[in-house]
């Protein structure tokens, strides 16, 4: 997983190609499949490859909301701007 590259998928075995919303920490990262995104998974890159963990819209919400007050917080501008153009689309 790359948190350089502002548009990144990954296939997930079920419900195909998903699109990252966001880094959660530095081996998770938030996804949704990428044309209804209401199916929200947390992503783990761990040495038996990925897992995928579904969560609910109001958690996934709720980490983007926090993600973005520590952007905020720690003045990373461009990644908070990027950040808060997905939230936007996908939660409003």
């Amino acid at each position: 997983m790359n948190s350089e590259n502002p548009e990144t998928y990954i296939n997930h075995p079920t419900w195909g190609l998903l699109y990252r919303i966001s880094v959660v920490d530095d081996a998770q990262e938030m996804f949704t499949t990428l044309y209804a995104q209401r199916l929200f998974f947390l992503v783990t890159n761990d040495p038996k490859g990925l897992k995928f963990q579904p969560i609910g819209r109001t958690e996934a919400r709720m980490m983007v909301e926090n993600r973005l007050r520590n952007l905020r917080r720690t003045g990373q501008s461009q990644e908070y701007d990027q950040l808060q153009s997905v939230f936007q689309r996908t939660f409003q």
